[in-house]
């Protein structure tokens, strides 16, 4: 951005992440954008932790993995956005969720690169759901959480995510 939507004047100055008009003393704050993504897990039938993962259709990061999840609307908790998304993207409503994590992570789409917090929930299923990919998900997959290799990830907040949900479920069952 150069020029201000208030004055219209070519003085804006970018300082950290804020634009300034040097002219009315306008200010535009260019926060992070909260989006949300679900580390779905189930049991197989060895007892062995599943977790959905998602191939994205489209750029960022089209062919790579991702979790399901997206951006939080304005006027929606993370909560409600989890859910939406989760009906858009896999057609499927949540039986559980559970706050986990946040991570913040660099979102470039087309020429806007975004800085995102990504909130990350642990989610079941219902027992007798099928999942349909569906929206910006080229298709669906259940691995094994134990094996999947992190490098097939999009982004760097999504193989944090993985990460903390294995040590998560790891302390779990040491605690059980």
């Amino acid at each position: 951005m150069l020029y201000c939507p208030k004055c219209g004047v070519k003085s804006l100055a970018a300082h950290n992440n804020q634009f300034i008009c040097a002219e009315c003393d306008f200010t535009f704050f260019q926060n992070m954008a909260a989006a949300v993504m679900a580390a779905v897990i189930k049991k197989d039938v060895q007892q062995q932790v599943m977790l959905l993962v998602a191939t994205r259709s489209r750029h960022p990061g089209k062919g790579l993995w991702d979790l399901p999840g997206g951006f939080v609307d304005p006027d929606e908790s993370a909560e409600h956005a989890l859910k939406r998304e989760l009906k858009e993207e896999i057609g499927v409503e949540p039986a559980s969720l559970q706050y986990l994590v946040s991570y913040p992570n660099t979102y470039p789409y087309k020429t806007v690169v975004y800085k995102t917090c990504d909130m990350v929930f642990l989610v079941t299923l219902p027992s007798q759901a099928q999942v349909v990919a569906a929206d910006d998900v080229e298709s669906l997959q259940w691995l094994p959480l134990a094996d999947i290799d992190l490098n097939g990830f999009a982004f760097e907040s999504t193989k944090q995510a993985v990460q903390t949900v294995r040590a998560h479920l790891s302390n779990q069952h040491l605690n059980e």
